[in-house]
């Protein structure tokens, strides 16, 4: 059994006493991965209740939008924005070392720093370190800025948005559903 499906069998067993006899054997012959699993299990748990009261509200966002391109997380140098979501920012970054490389970096807005947006940030990054598919890109690497801002390092995926490469090679309606196919593979599986 992989980490993902151990997880999730033991996401199903309600009863603590249960859940902890079904750790002890499932991971009984690989070490550090009960404690990796009951992570992910205390995040689910945080993560189920987020939508109990607001995140955040606009009026609680007192610190202003600060420019990171230029400056560098941890190993990391920002080269430019690359996107925006609802918590964090995405950027394109360099690594110098260990390895020379241009990857994704999204680090939490600040202000959006509550500790129910951080669970719910911490929830993304675990769950995304857990998955395996060719259409989803691959977590690198995880910290904290030295402001205490969390944030998770992905590979780079260049490319266009699926609707300009559809339009762009003007695709029909078939062709264009034969592509969303591996896409909807994608989010299966994430959503498993």
């Amino acid at each position: 059994m992989n980490e993902l499906d151990i997880f999730s069998a033991a996401l199903e067993v309600a009863d603590s006493a249960e859940r902890a006899s079904y750790l002890d054997q499932a991971c009984a012959d690989r070490p550090g991965l009960r404690e990796r699993i009951e992570s992910l299990l205390r995040n689910a748990a945080d993560a189920s209740r987020f939508l109990e009261s607001p995140a955040v509200s606009v009026t609680t966002v007192t610190e202003p939008y600060v420019e990171l391109v230029g400056t560098r997380i941890g190993p990391y140098k920002l080269l430019e924005e690359i996107g925006q979501g609802g918590m964090g920012v995405v950027y394109l970054a360099e690594q110098h070392e260990p390895v020379r490389r241009r990857v994704a970096l999204k680090v939490i807005k600040p202000g959006m720093d509550s500790a129910q947006v951080i669970a719910r940030f911490d929830a993304e990054r675990q769950a995304l370190s857990l998955m395996d598919h060719p259409n989803i890109a691959r977590v690198l690497d995880s910290g904290s800025t030295d402001s205490g801002l969390p944030y998770f390092v992905m590979e780079l995926v260049k490319g266009q948005t699926i609707t300009e490469y559809c339009d762009e090679h003007r695709l029909t309606p078939r062709q264009r559903l034969e592509l969303f196919v591996p896409v909807c593979q994608a989010v299966q599986h994430a959503h498993q």
